[in-house]
C-alpha cells in the first residue's frame, strides 16, 4: 500500500502561484509514476501533470504547459507542483496519485493505484 497526502492548496488571485506538495509514504519503492489530477465543479477529473518516480520524464496536459512544473524529492519521498500564472479555470481539487507500472497512459485516470484526499485550489478572478 501506498498512502499519499497532499498540502498546499487555498485562494489565490489571478496571476499568483501555489505550490502543492504530495507526500508519501508506506510502499514508495513500489511507485512508477507519481501524478496530479484535478477536478472542477461539475466537470470530470482531468490530468495536469505527471512524473516519473525514478527518472527525469515529465507529462504535462497542454492547459497547464509553460504554467505548472512538476518536480520531486526522493529523499523526503514528496512530490511538487509549482503553479504560476494561475487562472480561474485553474479552480479544482487537486489530487496527488500513484501508478505502481508503467503499463498504459499517465493521462488515465483508471490506471493510477493509489489517490490522496485532494486539495482545493480556488483562483479568483
Amino acid at each position: 500500500q501506498v498512502q499519499l497526502v497532499e498540502s498546499g492548496g487555498g485562494l489565490v488571485q489571478a496571476g499568483g502561484s501555489l505550490r502543492l506538495s504530495c507526500a508519501a509514504s508506506g510502499r514508495t519503492f513500489s511507485i512508477y509514476h507519481m501524478g496530479w489530477l484535478r477536478q472542477a465543479p461539475g466537470k470530470e477529473r482531468e490530468f495536469v501533470t505527471a512524473i516519473r518516480w525514478s527518472g527525469s520524464n515529465t507529462y504535462y496536459a497542454d492547459s497547464v504547459k509553460g504554467r505548472f512544473t512538476i518536480s520531486r524529492d526522493n529523499a523526503k519521498n514528496t512530490v511538487y507542483l509549482q503553479m504560476n500564472n494561475l487562472k480561474p479555470e485553474d479552480t479544482a481539487v487537486y489530487y496527488c496519485a500513484a501508478k505502481v507500472t508503467g503499463i498504459g497512459s499517465v493521462a488515465s485516470m483508471s490506471r493510477y493505484d493509489y489517490w490522496g484526499q485532494g486539495t482545493q485550489v480556488t483562483v479568483s478572478s
